[in-house]
């Protein structure tokens, strides 16, 4: 059954979606002898699909893990000075990828998987999974700041943001939920700042129907059958193939 080369690519573990298009459009990809395009089509069990002048490896068996990400470690598989990166925290066999990005000083849910599908679906922000933070100021946010950062303000950086669930945190002194179906890069930061805040804490709790739990600080450990299930059902990995659509989270 033919599938779009990207979508076969990141299932044989070369990458997630977003760093296979970017192969294809390097022209480091072949498809029965001829330089393939983005868009294409192929069949691994009929063509030839060489990537960098080697066959395509065979599709790796999903793995799916949830990380809690300590403050100082990068959510991306390339060290800067010498950091940590998430990679080098998990120990599995398997190249896997993580989902989305937290910046440095973040903590909280990372998910790492192979699954190039679901990272895709949700990378994305067309398909909307609501991603959930608990965040600390360094003073509480007034009424007003708090009903404008609900309807979504407009920041020079990012453009207009979506509305958003931003409230205090029962039994939390000092600390907001704040939940968003978009993932604009340093989203939270930048929209403090713009209302004059500073972040001196942020932990990504959930993605999707994934809850970080009582998973201690730098721990790590795979799915249950049960998480995998719901992020499969709640993404509809398997229903379509989408095409081209990538996005960072934040």
């Amino acid at each position: 059954m033919s599938q779009r080369l990207q979508k076969l690519m990141a299932e044989a573990g070369l990458g997630s979606r977003r760093s296979c298009e970017e192969l294809i459009r390097q022209g480091k990809v072949e498809v029965n002898g001829r330089v393939a395009k983005l868009g294409d089509k192929a069949d691994p069990g009929q063509d030839r699909i060489l990537v960098d002048g080697s066959p395509l490896p065979a599709a790796e068996a999903p793995v799916y893990l949830m990380l809690n990400k300590p403050r100082g470690v990068l959510s991306s598989l390339q060290s800067q000075g010498g950091l940590p990166t998430v990679d080098s925290v998990v120990d599995v066999p398997q190249r896997v990828y993580p989902v989305g990005r937290l910046d440095r000083q973040s903590e909280g849910l990372v998910l790492l998987t192979n699954d190039g599908e679901l990272t895709h679906r949700l990378s994305h922000p067309r398909f909307e999974h609501e991603k959930e933070y608990h965040v600390l100021l360094d003073r509480p946010p007034n009424d007003r700041v708090l009903k404008e950062w609900r309807a979504g303000p407009r920041l020079a950086e990012l453009g207009q943001l979506a509305p958003a669930v931003v409230e205090p945190l029962r039994g939390h002194p000092g600390w907001l939920r704040i939940v968003l179906h978009e993932g604009k890069k340093h989203q939270i930061r930048d929209t403090a700042a713009h209302f004059g805040y500073q972040v001196k804490a942020l932990i990504r709790k959930r993605i999707g129907p994934l809850k970080l739990g009582d998973l201690a600080a730098g721990a790590w450990r795979h799915l249950t059958p049960e998480e995998i299930d719901a992020l499969h059902s709640g993404t509809g990995v398997g229903e379509s193939d989408l095409g081209s659509m990538t996005a960072e989270v934040e």
